[in-house]
């Protein structure tokens, strides 16, 4: 009678499954709660926090000499669209190793590097459509050119138009990627999902928590502008302790484990 009561409920087919995995409501104060875990995190790991942050760093750094050395924007655009690919690599590595630490085992420099192995199949179909979205993105972007006056004289009018406009476009379209890969890509990190259930799990669990997502959003965005305004020297310390931290709002947003014994037809 004990053994059935501790048995845990069976797992059923990925094909039975409903098309999004249930989440909490969360509270814009859990986001708080999501940047000490990180930070703790970061110290638990440090060396590897460090090299991973430095790698960030240098890889940024490539990014703007090229750019600035090969032919400017458009070199940009396209070293930009290849961060793409290599972008959710680097996110599962932070993942691994605060999962690691939350299973209470020191992570090691191997088992970040099998945790970039596994999934990198479906990485790389949602790194496409990243891609496609941020070249839709930049085309749209523009476009918003195209009806700007270049005159060199422009009106104080036009160009806060201009601004508006640009910064409405930008902000939709960041919308869209964020709300789609902020819960996916570690879902994917963590369990053998396909990618349009980890996109249609991030993006539901975003919308039904808007509020405590626009937050997060905003913080996401001040510490990026801090990483950029000391140089990128600060993304050493902000990527790997904004990956930790997305790990912990994971765990704290989707119920992965009740996704994976609920039938379709519940």
């Amino acid at each position: 009678m004990a053994e059935s009561e501790n048995r845990q409920p069976d797992k059923v087919p990925a094909e039975a499954r409903p098309f999004a995995a249930p989440c909490n409501d969360l509270n814009p104060s859990d986001t708080l709660r999501w940047l000490r875990a990180g930070l703790q995190d970061y110290r638990s790991a440090l060396g590897l926090s460090l090299g991973w942050g430095g790698f960030c760093f240098l890889l940024s750094w490539l990014v703007v000499w090229l750019a600035w050395n090969m032919g400017g924007l458009a070199w940009l655009i396209g070293l930009v669209s290849g961060f793409v690919f290599v972008g959710p690599l680097l996110a599962f590595a932070m993942y691994a190793i605060s999962r690691k630490i939350c299973m209470g085992i020191q992570p090691t420099l191997i088992v970040t590097l099998r945790a970039i192995r596994r999934p990198i199949a479906n990485s790389m179909v949602f790194a496409w459509v990243l891609l496609v979205v941020f070249l839709i993105w930049a085309r749209a972007a523009s476009m918003v050119h195209i009806f700007f006056p270049d005159t060199g004289a422009a009106r104080l009018e036009d160009l806060a138009l201009y601004l508006a406009v640009g910064t409405a476009v930008g902000a939709f379209f960041a919308a869209i990627c964020f709300a789609a890969s902020v819960f996916s890509l570690p879902f994917i990190a963590n369990r053998n999902v396909d990618v349009v259930t980890a996109v249609v799990s991030s993006v539901n669990a975003v919308l039904r928590n808007r509020w405590t997502m626009l937050v997060w959003g905003m913080i996401v965005v001040a510490l990026t502008v801090v990483g950029f305004v000391t140089a990128m020297l600060g993304f050493i310390v902000i990527i790997p302790w904004l990956g930790y931290a997305t790990w912990h709002a994971y765990r704290d947003t989707l119920i992965v484990d009740q996704w994976e014994t609920l039938p379709l037809s519940s």
